[in-house]
């Protein structure tokens, strides 16, 4: 798949990237592609698939993680999210938790090549989207000059669409998922010769990344550039990329517009029967680096967390912020 321009990425991250987070970070960017929280097949087949697949069409665009390693299972999931009108249906062959490795899927999949094959197979049979696949460069012992390029000729072949790598190996045995994120280095060498491999594919890049000068430089090597922590904890990052990676006329952030939505948007979920706390919680890094961010993150911290709290919370959490220092020094933070 020949990538016309770059893609830029927030990360599938598990309890972060829900539906609130994801609404949040489209706010302050038009163009970034937003994952969901990786989903269990099982649990869209048996579960709640309105609270499970539901999101705000401002989304968009937006791709569906989904974890497994049962091709029917994974494709009746795909069949089933159809309606929920997803960009993109990715297949989690990354995540190095113990959770997802008793169901036996995941990092651990890198062990399976063939069996990671069959499910992207069984996922495109299905699919009227895009299907792609993230994964790490290699588990525990395995070489990744040798592991990783056998993933992406299987999976190429069962049809996949596109590669996110994440440069590290995980460790599922000894290695907390926290530990997996930090300790086991970067290797972001083998993600560039993987895309010198496979020149007409998508192949794009995950792990480490802080800024957007790093992630500048990985677009000179790789197609897209995903970010995960460094953009949900301090996501003003998210308000230069249209401008920097996609064309957008220059601006500076409208942080009153940014808080004026984001109160509506509250405002609805709280009359639909939810709390304050589940979309403050998502707000709390934003103005890392400026005057009174500090008592912002106070606010949100304790009083959203309140019950009966409402959207002039996250009024009062704007308010104590002084906007007027350089934006631009928070956003390159």
């Amino acid at each position: 798949m020949t990538q016309k321009r770059p893609i830029f990425a927030v990360a599938p991250m598990i309890d972060w990237t829900d539906r609130h987070c994801r609404y949040f970070h489209r706010q302050i960017s038009r163009e970034a592609l937003l994952y969901t929280e990786m989903v269990v097949a099982d649990a869209i087949i048996h579960g709640p698939r309105d609270r499970l697949l539901g999101h705000d069409a401002a989304e968009h665009p937006l791709a569906l993680q989904l974890g497994g390693s049962d091709p029917a299972k994974l494709a009746e999931a795909v069949k089933i999210a159809e309606p929920y009108f997803y960009d993109e249906i990715n297949l989690n062959v990354g995540c190095p938790s113990d959770r997802v490795q008793s169901g036996t899927f995941g990092a651990c999949l890198m062990l399976t090549p063939e069996m990671v094959a069959e499910c992207i197979a069984a996922m495109k049979r299905v699919a009227t989207v895009p299907v792609t696949v993230k994964c790490r460069i290699g588990v525990d012992e395995q070489e990744p000059e040798q592991a990783l390029p056998e993933l992406i000729t299987r999976v190429l072949d069962a049809g996949a669409d596109a590669i996110w790598i994440h440069a590290r190996k995980a460790w599922l045995k000894g290695l907390s998922p926290k530990e997996n994120r930090e300790i086991p280095p970067l290797d972001y060498e083998i993600v560039y010769r993987m895309k010198q491999r496979w020149p007409d594919v998508f192949i794009g890049i995950n792990g480490g990344i802080r800024t957007l000068d790093e992630a500048a430089t990985h677009l000179a090597h790789v197609d897209g550039v995903m970010l995960g922590r460094a953009a949900y904890q301090n996501a003003a990052i998210l308000a230069d990329i249209d401008q920097r990676f996609f064309g957008a006329p220059a601006s500076e952030p409208d942080w009153e517009a940014l808080r004026d939505r984001m109160m509506a948007y509250a405002e609805r979920h709280i009359a639909s029967g939810g709390r304050l706390q589940h979309v403050a919680r998502h707000m709390v890094g934003l103005f890392t680096g400026l005057p009174g961010a500090r008592r912002y993150r106070q606010i949100l911290s304790t009083d959203a967390a309140k019950s009966g709290a409402g959207p002039e919370v996250l009024a009062a959490a704007f308010a104590a912020v002084d906007f007027s220092g350089t934006e631009q020094e928070a956003v390159s933070a």
